[in-house]
């Protein structure tokens, strides 16, 4: 779970750095999807970190 949380984290920043490509060049669709992936996979990896902390506590 603890790789598979940073590739998730990894993908909602690229997320963000193509919403703002895509604001420049002007492309809706794309803006709107990078948003929702961005916010979906930031929201999975930050309740993660806050449910099992970071490095994962083992039980």
């Amino acid at each position: 779970m603890n790789l598979l949380m940073v590739i998730f984290g990894l993908v909602a920043i690229l997320a963000v750095v193509g919403t703002f490509q895509a604001i420049k060049e002007k492309n809706l669709l794309s803006v709107v999807f990078n948003l929702l992936s961005a916010a979906i996979f930031g929201w999975f990896t930050i309740m993660t970190v806050i449910h099992s902390g970071y490095p994962p506590t083992l039980h």
